[in-house]
């Protein structure tokens, strides 16, 4: 009987392969990263087989590294970088045009313009979300008005488009199924995620096709079989969820008033709403959380461009470091009466602020200013704008976050840095919990593929599993996180600062 779960976690830098077992933990991995591709300032750009290829190679590398052949594989999973748009022709399958990354900023003047048309008020009521680059429809709209011969071959019908989820299940069941999940589907500024379709209002304002559009379906369900040429034989592909809410599942927050916070390129923060869609006035995000059974549960969340990204600057743009590694050790050796703060608006600032012509400022370096205060800033960073995005989200909810003392569950690859989780403690005033198993994106994409499958057992009883690595509790006195955090809010202050 096959016991084990495959799931493919195509993230933003990498792709990576991972098997599970039976007891929903991981036995088997392989990773490969793939270029990216920066064509003017602001642009984002991934080539879409280097998706397919790394997702191929890693899911088939997983399997072998575990020993496993399809048959022993229950289901598979997938979890995947939200919002970056693939258009492609349903009769090649070959995209019209590189993947528009998430992080891409080119029709920021788009969105601009619909704001100051007055069209924001109904795609925050409709979708949750804002008039931002971030999201997909203006970047779907951006390559059929600009890829030639794009708009006639869409309002064809011979067009598809998908986020990166839908693209590789197109190309994992060889073009039988072109579907997504309500999680994805909720990221692309054309889905009503309280009456669950795509909506014709909407695709009307941004000039989109139906007829290009994946069926939605649960989060975890059916989404068809892979090609038997693919791994050897046909596996059922049961769950998908966008990245951040696949960590959410793998992090086990199920019961409303939960919180994860996700450290990777970007960070993002979501805070489990359960049934109600709660409409934010601090400049958040309402979004679907998951599916189950058609029942929608919803989240707050904010957003965080750069996180993971500024360590990578640190690392590939100006080569002040070797590693990733060796930013803690440098911050903890930083002259703590040196005040230098990193506001990393490298492709503008996203919740609560939401600004796309901010930029990158270090502020308060003086000629003593070393490259141990540039790391600590880097690190800190990180906790001013989770700080900033769980004042506005517990300002939402009619609560103080400080007052409620709600622990933060942590993943990504920032979140084993011993230093940064005492820093988010301490800036937080709360305790921060890092699990025993840090690929919580991969195991709640295997959770939800399992569940599917039948192989896992129900939410609650799942929860009941989750573990934690370690506990970090708050130990900054009171009058410096004060006068820390007055620090940052004086630095973004500038870097929001319009010409």
């Amino acid at each position: 009987m096959a016991r084990h779960i495959l799931v493919i976690d195509q993230g933003t830098t990498s792709t990576r392969g991972i098997v599970f077992d039976a007891a929903v933990a991981p036995v088997a991995t392989a990773q490969q990263e793939f270029a990216q591709h920066y064509p003017r300032p602001g642009w984002v750009e991934h080539n879409p087989e280097d998706l397919w290829a790394t997702a191929l190679s890693t899911a088939r590398q997983a399997l072998a590294n575990a020993g496993l052949t399809a048959a022993d594989i229950a289901a598979l999973g997938i979890a995947n970088q939200r919002e970056t748009v693939v258009v492609w022709d349903r009769r090649t399958g070959k995209a019209i045009h590189n993947a528009i990354v998430w992080q891409d900023r080119r029709t920021a003047s788009v969105c601009e313009a619909l704001e100051a048309a007055g069209h924001g008020a109904l795609v925050a009521a409709r979708t949750g979300l804002r008039l931002d680059p971030y999201f997909s429809a203006t970047k779907i709209a951006w390559l059929l008005d600009t890829v030639d011969g794009a708009r006639t071959a869409a309002e064809a019908g011979d067009l598809a488009f998908g986020t990166v989820d839908s693209f590789l299940l197109w190309r994992l069941t060889g073009g039988a199924v072109h579907a997504t999940d309500a999680t994805n589907a909720s990221r692309t500024l054309l889905f009503d995620i309280h009456r669950g379709v795509w909506d014709d209002d909407l695709l009307r304002l941004f000039g989109i096709p139906a007829s290009m559009l994946p069926e939605v379906r649960d989060t975890a369900g059916t989404f068809g079989d892979t090609t038997a040429d693919i791994f050897g034989a046909p596996i059922a592909v049961r769950g998908i969820a966008g990245d951040q809410q696949a960590a959410l599942v793998g992090q086990a927050c199920f019961r409303p008033g939960m919180v994860k916070s996700t450290y990777g390129t970007g960070c993002f923060t979501l805070l489990n709403t359960g049934r109600q869609a709660i409409a934010s006035s601090h400049r958040l995000l309402t979004t679907i959380a998951y599916q189950f059974e058609g029942q929608r549960t919803y989240a707050l969340e904010g957003s965080i461009f750069v996180a993971g990204a500024a360590v990578q600057w640190l690392r590939d743009g100006i080569g002040l470091i070797a590693s990733a590694a060796e930013t803690g050790a440098l911050a903890a050796e930083a002259d703590p009466a040196q005040d230098v703060y990193m506001v990393p608006a490298f492709v503008g600032l996203g919740a609560p602020h939401w600004d796309s012509d901010a930029r990158a400022l270090l502020s308060g370096m003086t000629r003593g200013t070393t490259r141990k205060e540039l790391a600590r800033a880097v690190l800190e960073c990180v906790g001013y704008q989770t700080r900033d995005l769980l004042d506005a989200m517990f300002a939402d909810l009619g609560t103080n976050w400080a007052d409620a003392r709600t622990v933060i569950r942590v993943d990504g690859g920032m979140s084993g840095s011993d230093w940064t989780m005492q820093f988010l403690a301490d800036i937080l005033a709360a305790p921060v919990d890092r699990p025993t198993c840090l690929e919580t994106t991969a195991l709640g994409a295997a959770y939800l593929a399992g569940m599917a499958a039948g192989l896992y057992p129900d939410p609650d009883t799942f929860a009941a599993t989750w573990s934690g690595e370690r506990r970090f509790e708050p130990a900054m006195p009171e009058a410096e996180r004060s006068r820390k955090y007055r620090g940052w809010r004086d630095a973004l202050a500038r870097a929001l600062l319009r010409p």
